[in-house]
């Protein structure tokens, strides 16, 4: 281990890497990391007899270019072969490892701002690669390598690089998976937010890779590629960042509005009157067509969901004869879960949604089919068709500063659990606390769960009814808050 070791945990988290260019990243830090994956990842799992090889692919930030050649560089100089696919969205990048069976990168920032770049590594067959599945090792490897030299093979041994187009293949194989051809005809508002959304969306749901016409009239929002993000920024979880998407659909007399993120690997959706339907609701509602397909070819299923998702997605999926899986919050732990139980589907609040039949991983395109799908397949409009779908009141996630969450926490605790002062209630800890009493009336839940990085606890809360909702939610926020300096004076 070299003692001139550059720390580069600043900006290589649990999941992936996301920095500042050029202060954290440039095309010498992406050399490193490329030198050090294809020596923790690549080479030492690649099949005997077969060329290591690495799919890279990148969004529409400028500096995307510069970071991908220093990082194909130092693969190439670990006598590694690079296929670079240019523009795509990370899930045409796990579409790309997935079907070339080789492992992948991804550069992107997701809806992070402009001065922002990372890249999200990953397997062959796009399984993850995060902090406990090599990316540690990855940090500290570059790390060395940045603190010295990045070792060579000859040059007769150099992997090579070369260019590949993936976006036909991509927009064909997720076409395979949903059949829209025969849907009733459906307009379709759609706010790429100047993200890849912009180039996917025309492929998949157009015909600008040569696929034929299906009967949806698209209306482009921010199709323009543009890292700066101009108009908006490409994070639809934000409701601000809806605000357009909605006015559109009501102005265009739309069936829809799709919102997609940065890389476009998450889509929100918007109804005919423009308000937005849960991502929980979504989960159910693919879900159940995941599971009535599976039942129809006589197979068992399993559904993975998050532990801060609707009750809505356990009540209707296990009704529908599924087993139902419930994770912690984080992708690493539902992508895990998905191919440990050999998921056909999986959904989190955040508008993640994960296929068994898209090599496990997660994207907001198939999902967003699968929703054409179910509302083109029948008469009514959608904000009858995701009425089903939530039945429940939710309060969204709230976030708490406080000085001690041990503290703040344990003021929780004792109300809810020591002196069950609420009733008769479940309790479990599997991220966070989750406290429920939904097996009685009235019925409600709640989870506090502390943010990774700041003195926060998140608090999101689920009931019936809005009455009930609000006093469980205000109940829990005045405990969480009582005394804290944030809070002096009843401050929100």
């Amino acid at each position: 281990m070299s003692a001139e070791r550059v720390d580069l945990s600043a900006f290589i988290k649990a999941y992936d890497v996301r920095g500042v260019v050029p202060d954290e990243l440039d095309a010498r830090v992406t050399r490193a990391i490329g030198a050090a994956f294809a020596d923790v990842v690549v080479i030492p799992e690649t099949p005997a007899g077969s060329r290591p090889t690495v799919v890279v692919g990148n969004d529409m930030r400028p500096s995307g270019p510069e970071l991908v050649a220093g990082f194909a560089d130092g693969l190439a100089g670990r006598g590694v072969d690079v296929v670079t696919i240019g523009l795509c969205s990370t899930d045409g990048l796990y579409f790309a490892s997935g079907s070339l069976g080789v492992p992948g990168a991804m550069f992107t920032a997701s809806h992070n701002p402009a001065r922002y770049n990372g890249i999200k590594l990953c397997r062959a067959g796009a399984r993850p690669v995060g902090q406990d599945t090599g990316l540690a090792a990855v940090r500290d490897l570059a790390g060395d390598y940045l603190g010295g030299e990045v070792p060579q093979v000859a040059d007769d041994e150099r992997g090579t690089v070369t260019e590949r187009e993936m976006l036909a293949d991509y927009a064909a194989f997720l076409r395979s998976l949903v059949d829209l051809s025969g849907i009733r005809p459906l307009k379709v508002v759609v706010d790429a937010g100047n993200g890849m959304g912009g180039y996917t969306a025309p492929a998949v749901l157009g015909t600008a890779a040569g696929l034929p016409e299906l009967p949806l009239d698209v209306v482009p929002l921010y199709f323009e590629l543009d890292g700066t993000f101009p108009n908006h920024e490409a994070n639809p979880l934000e409701p601000a960042n809806l605000v357009d998407l909605q006015k559109a659909v009501v102005e265009h007399g739309a069936d829809i509005g799709l919102a997609f993120d940065g890389d476009a690997d998450r889509c929100f959706v918007v109804d005919e009157q423009g308000d937005p339907v849960s991502p929980s609701a979504i989960t159910a509602l693919v879900g159940l067509r995941e599971v009535a397909r599976e039942q129809a070819a006589g197979r068992e299923s399993t559904v993975i969901h998050n532990l801060i998702t609707s009750q809505v997605v356990p009540d209707l999926l296990q009704a529908a004869g599924a087993r139902t899986v419930r994770t912690r919050v984080g992708h690493s732990f539902i992508k895990a879960q998905m191919a440990e139980h050999e998921a056909v589907f999986g959904g989190e609040h955040s508008a993640h949604y994960y296929f068994r039949d898209f090599f496990f991983a997660d994207t907001g395109m198939l999902a967003a089919l699968h929703v054409l799908a179910a509302l083109g397949g029948q008469p009514h409009p959608l904000s009858a068709l995701a009425d089903s779908y939530q039945p429940y009141v939710a309060s969204g996630e709230i976030n708490s500063r406080v000085v001690s969450v041990p503290d703040a926490r344990a003021r929780v605790v004792d109300a809810y659990v020591t002196r069950q002062g609420a009733g008769p209630v479940t309790v479990d800890e599997l991220d966070g606390l989750t406290v429920s009493h939904w097996d009685s009336h009235p019925r409600w839940w709640f989870n506090l769960r502390a943010s990774n990085t700041e003195p926060l606890l998140r608090l999101n809360v689920e009931a019936a009814d809005a009455d009930i909702m609000e006093k469980v939610r205000d109940d829990v926020l005045a405990l969480v808050r009582q005394g804290e300096p944030a809070y002096a004076g009843g401050a929100a």
